[in-house]
């Protein structure tokens, strides 16, 4: 019988293989340095306020970014602290929500309200292990909370992020199933320069959104063309 943790020990190895010390220096540097230069002025990213980049994390769960930028704004005009969304009725939060479509999502961030303020005083865990307890955070979120709202060397993985790292570490097979999966997150967490999560996740989640697309990404003109190996077949092409 194989050995689970023997499994993700050898995963790791070949996540390791993929990437040697160079390439992730340049992956950094290149990424920081494209943010800078182009990364998005969003509305939650000028705020550390865990609850209002939780919402943010919810409401941009399969929704695009220009949809959700008035609804953010609206939704924590109605409901600015998790006192006053645990305080409201559910169907109340739902009727404000329902224009985003995937209408499960506000009643499970009602429940979170609700549990933040009777076991955590009011206070977003800080904790990966903790904000995975609650309704409907997973890794991806409780990772951008980490990250976003605490500054923490949080690793965070959604289709853009994974497809940026899939593309230039060459991690082969099916994204969405073990073992490219548990190779794309700990490629996520290992691409982090130390103490600059913050920067970093969002320049990853960026890069994906604008630059390494799933369709027609602008390899031509791309600052890590000569080490990315999809995108020098993907410019022969």
């Amino acid at each position: 019988m194989n050995d689970p943790s023997q499994i993700k020990k050898n995963q790791h190895r070949e996540a390791l293989h993929l990437a040697n010390p160079q390439r992730i220096q340049l992956f950094q540097r290149a990424l920081l340095k494209w943010y800078e230069e182009n990364g998005r002025d969003l509305p939650w990213r000028h705020t550390r306020d865990p609850y209002r980049i939780l919402v943010s994390e919810i409401m941009l769960h399969q929704t695009q970014v220009d949809r959700v930028i008035p609804k953010y704004h609206e939704f924590l005009a109605a409901y600015p602290t998790f006192e006053a969304l645990a305080a409201a009725p559910v169907e109340e939060v739902q009727q404000l929500w329902r224009p985003l479509g995937y209408n499960f999502r506000p009643g499970r961030l009602h429940q979170i309200a609700q549990n933040v303020v009777a076991n955590y005083n009011s206070q977003l865990p800080t904790t990966i292990k903790e904000l995975m307890a609650l309704p409907g955070i997973g890794r991806y979120t409780a990772g951008a909370i980490l990250s976003f709202a605490f500054h923490k060397d949080a690793p965070i993985l959604d289709t853009n992020a994974q497809r940026v790292l899939q593309r230039y570490f060459e991690v082969t097979g099916d994204p969405m199933r073990a073992p490219a999966k548990n190779q794309l997150w700990y490629l996520a967490e290992l691409v982090i320069p130390l103490g600059k999560a913050y920067l970093f996740n969002q320049a990853i989640l960026d890069f994906g959104a604008l630059q390494c697309t799933s369709k027609k990404p602008s390899c031509q003109i791309c600052p890590l063309i000569k080490k990315c190996p999809y995108g020098k077949s993907h410019r022969v092409a």
